[in-house]
């Protein structure tokens, strides 16, 4: 299982992966709506399908938290338009 931390100094949640590794996710926060502004997955775990761990975790976490994203970083717009499951979460 992967657990998600969230980093209120740095403005990001980081979820667990392999080893020690971590993927994060980076935010701008305007009320309960988050602007998904950067993520990054370490280089070395890059093409693994990692990013779908993340998006997963990450998306699970605004869904128990009731906050709503804003897709600015491209590959967070890319997952959420393959993965329509998850549009209730963008806001509107």
């Amino acid at each position: 299982m992967n657990t998600i931390t969230h980093d209120l100094e740095n403005k990001c949640y980081q979820i667990t992966l392999e080893g020690d590794q971590v993927a994060k996710v980076y935010y701008e926060k305007k009320g309960h709506i988050l602007d998904v502004i950067s993520t990054r997955i370490p280089d070395e775990l890059q093409g693994k399908g990692y990013g779908k761990v993340m998006m997963e975790s990450f998306l699970s976490e605004m869904k128990a938290s009731n906050l709503q994203i804003v897709p600015v970083c491209s590959y967070v717009v890319h997952y959420m338009n393959r993965n329509e499951q998850w549009q209730f979460l963008v806001a509107k």
